[in-house]
């Protein structure tokens, strides 16, 4: 019977320490811009947000959605709006080999990169550090049609401070897997469930 509670305490704690690693609140990670197959479409979700430090405010423009993966490259994800631009970016000068390509449907705050200059875009009076969001959708589309090379591409400026960087994952690369956690919390609602049948067939002794 010691041991069964035992037993029952180390689960307890296990799925403890599983729902609260699932559930916990995490810190914002920099703006990242996920591309994904979605059945017959790519679509592109950005997200995060952008540490200004380090950059220079080069000027103020006009942008909308497009994407080019052949050097030099480019990316902007968002709504056709006002943006600010700022010089001081350093990374990869490519992400495939293809051509100008705008988006079907585009919404949310205009973010991007330009290599041709090594520019940054966001929103037009952009506060650093403030949360981004934004979309693009091109039908019926593949990476092949596009001209991009699934991988991770990280862009950065500064001195390594938080959110520094802009990051492109095509293909959905580098994107944290839930699956793991998922695995363990099942496990863990198994190991409590087992043990509970245990105690059901002991007898009180007389």
């Amino acid at each position: 019977m010691k041991t069964l509670f035992l037993a029952a305490i180390r689960c307890s704690l296990i799925f403890t320490a599983v729902t609260a690693s699932l559930f916990s609140v995490r810190p914002a990670e920099a703006y990242t811009v996920t591309l994904q197959q979605m059945g017959a479409n790519v679509v592109a979700n950005g997200s995060g947000p952008i540490n200004l430090t380090g950059l220079t405010f080069l000027m103020q423009g006009i942008a909308g959605a497009v994407i080019k993966a052949a050097n030099p490259a480019f990316i902007l994800t968002g709504a056709t709006v006002g943006v600010d631009i700022y010089e001081g970016i350093t990374g990869p000068t490519s992400f495939g080999s293809g051509g100008i390509f705008f988006p079907t449907i585009s919404s949310g705050d205009p973010v991007g990169i330009r290599i041709s200059d090594m520019t940054l875009g966001v929103p037009h009076g952009y506060v650093s550090g403030a949360a981004l969001s934004d979309s693009m959708t091109f039908n019926n589309a593949t990476f092949a049609s596009l001209g991009l090379d699934v991988g991770t591409y990280v862009w950065s400026w500064g001195t390594g401070l938080p959110n520094q960087n802009f990051t492109l994952f095509i293909g959905g690369a580098g994107v944290p897997d839930g699956g793991t956690t998922v695995f363990l919390l099942g496990f863990g609602l198994l190991g409590l469930a087992a043990l509970r049948r245990k105690l059901k067939l002991l007898k009180p002794i007389s």
